[in-house]
């Protein structure tokens, strides 16, 4: 649970702004977008694929010792 406290005098929207950080940085927002709508296994398959494709192209363009 995403907890943020904010003083008496600290407006509502610098609070709210904090929470929005908050919660993109635990990948929560990622989490309601993906289990919004089904996905079929066979999708979530190949999507798995097509991002392991990606990021071992990425790591090869990146070379021996990295960037």
């Amino acid at each position: 649970m995403i907890k943020v406290s904010g003083s008496g005098s600290e407006p509502l929207e610098k609070v709210l702004k904090r929470f929005k950080k908050k919660c993109e940085k635990e990948g929560l927002i990622k989490d309601i977008k993906r289990s919004s709508y089904y996905e079929k296994p066979s999708e979530r398959r190949r999507r798995k694929e097509r991002k392991m494709i990606k990021r071992a192209q990425k790591a090869e363009a990146a070379g021996p010792y990295g960037r």
